[in-house]
């Protein structure tokens, strides 16, 4: 560039323009390398890129970078401050405050995150993402009645939005209500049926009907589906224990020892034949029926 200027008389950079276009490269090489890594899946490196990036001067588009990198590193609390950033350079940015409400769940900061999908809902009060974002964080504050008609309304938003009954369902079933739950249940079925969480879900609304044979065969169609999943062979013991069928019940729960030894207290997984019965009553005796 300066043979340019010499050959057409221009004058030479100063020194703040060399300064200048030294931080510019510079912020480039950080913000940029720090992408590449990102891709490749090396974050640590792609967090100290972003950082060093922010030190030459202030981008949103880092700090939006470096928030996701921290909420894969499980750094919350510092994602969460690149999102207050965020949110007050840009207050009527949605996607913000649904990532730190997402965020704030992961580490059960209930209020937080209602304050999140709050800001959200001022901005677009039709979003069905945020409805169903603020029933989590109702449901976690121990506010079903809420949750329920915040999934209600996301529902209507979206009728399309499998999680949203799927969660809607649970809630309902935790409080009881078969029939709500049933209700959600059947769309499920139609819509999801292949889905292991809609599975799960819909034998547990059949055991808490007194349903035991049709949510057997739907245990066995979760245990079809992930073969490793604790949940359905817990559950199915429970309920093959519940109807006598002691050996049916003995091997679900030694599946359950060996994939999750850690869920099942004061079992030693020592099934002689003179200790089977003491020990799976003991195994089952501490087990709610409907997984809640």
């Amino acid at each position: 560039m300066n043979i340019l200027k010499a050959l057409f008389g221009g004058s030479e950079e100063t020194p703040e323009e060399k300064q200048k276009a030294d931080e510019i490269r510079r912020f480039d090489m950080f913000k940029y390398d720090g992408v590449r890594a990102a891709k490749m899946g090396q974050t640590d490196y792609a967090v100290k890129c972003y950082r060093e990036a922010l030190k030459i001067h202030e981008d949103l588009e880092v700090r939006d970078y470096l928030s996701q990198a921290l909420i894969r590193m499980g750094e919350f609390d510092g994602a969460r401050e690149q999102l207050k950033v965020l949110a007050e350079a840009e207050p009527d940015n949605v996607a913000i405050a649904v990532r730190e409400a997402q965020t704030a769940h992961m580490q059960e900061d209930y209020q937080g995150m209602a304050a999140a999908c709050e800001r959200a809902m001022g901005v677009d009060k039709d979003n069905a993402l945020v409805h169903y974002l603020y029933a989590q964080a109702h449901i976690g504050q121990g506010n079903a009645v809420v949750a329920v008609a915040m999934l209600t309304r996301a529902i209507a938003l979206d009728g399309n939005m499998i999680d949203a009954y799927l969660l809607r369902g649970r809630t309902l079933l935790d409080m009881g209500d078969t029939e709500g739950a049933g209700e959600d249940k059947e769309y499920l079925m139609t819509e999801a049926r292949e889905s292991e969480d809609v599975l799960l879900f819909a034998a547990r609304v059949e055991r808490a009907k007194g349903n035991d044979a049709t949510a057997l065969d739907i245990y066995n169609k979760v245990i079809e589906v992930n073969p490793f999943c604790v949940d359905a062979f817990r559950e199915r013991g429970a309920i093959k224990y519940d109807k006598g069928d002691m050996n049916g019940a003995k091997d679900d729960m030694q599946t359950v020892l060996e994939l999750a030894p850690e869920q099942v207290a004061d079992i030693n997984g020592d099934y002689s034949a003179d200790g089977v019965e003491h020990k799976v009553r003991q195994a089952y005796s501490n087990i709610n029926p409907l997984g809640l």
